[in-house]
């Protein structure tokens, strides 16, 4: 279970303030657990990369447009492109929120279609709706326009809101897009038990800097 639970988790470390020794560290990590990923911001994808270039089950994933989604869809497309020339195999997209809570849906749908467009074939798209800034039925829009646009993925959070994963949320993300969209938890799972709780609400893969206290049992003060 600890094995097939680590490749679940996208082993995360997007503070500010993280330092290249922090991001080997990180990514000697995942390297030694089989976490899916290591998530670091844009900067440190190269670096990730380097490191982990001999372990091609390990994916490097980067943010875009982190943590506002307030960037414009060509700047979005142009950092997806970057990153993936960087290394990245996956890319975790925040939507233009302000957008979504404006009923303008046609700018959220392009806004995920230009970094869907830019990653095709090369990269894992997923989609941050940032679920603590949204009622029920936004969040059920916000995954119908993420499908609509071909994501491979929902994600509840970018974990530098107002709040994090829940089970609702979770388990509502799975009702609106189906059994063949992946749904991404991340955002306070600091345990085995929050993982186990979020893996059984449709949770399929998790986002957190916690990664070795779940899988090791142990519960970790970390926000993300």
């Amino acid at each position: 279970m600890t094995t097939q639970l680590a490749q679940m988790i996208d082993h995360t470390l997007l503070k500010a303030n993280a330092t290249e020794a922090e991001i080997i560290k990180l990514a000697e990590e995942a390297k030694e657990h089989k976490f899916a990923s290591v998530c670091v911001n844009p900067a440190w994808v190269k670096t990730a990369a380097k490191v982990l270039k001999d372990v091609p089950e390990v994916k490097v994933c980067t943010v875009i447009g982190f943590p506002l989604g307030a960037s414009t869809p060509e700047v979005k497309a142009f950092e997806t492109k970057n990153a993936i020339e960087n290394g990245a195999g996956e890319v975790d997209m925040v939507i233009n929120i302000g957008a979504l809570k404006g009923k303008q849906y046609d700018v959220v749908e392009q806004d995920i279609k230009a970094v869907v467009d830019a990653a095709k074939g090369k990269a894992l798209v997923k989609v941050i709706i940032e679920t603590s800034l949204l009622t029920d039925e936004e969040k059920e829009t916000a995954c119908k326009l993420a499908v609509q646009a071909g994501t491979d993925f929902v994600k509840t959070s970018t974990g530098f809101s107002t709040g994090g994963a829940t089970k609702e949320d979770i388990a509502l993300m799975r009702k609106v897009v189906g059994p063949s969209i992946g749904v991404k938890a991340s955002g306070g799972v600091r345990s085995l038990e929050d993982a186990q709780t979020m893996i059984e609400a449709g949770a399929t893969r998790i986002g957190a800097s916690s990664g070795i206290a779940i899988v090791s049992g142990q519960t970790s003060n970390s926000s993300y």
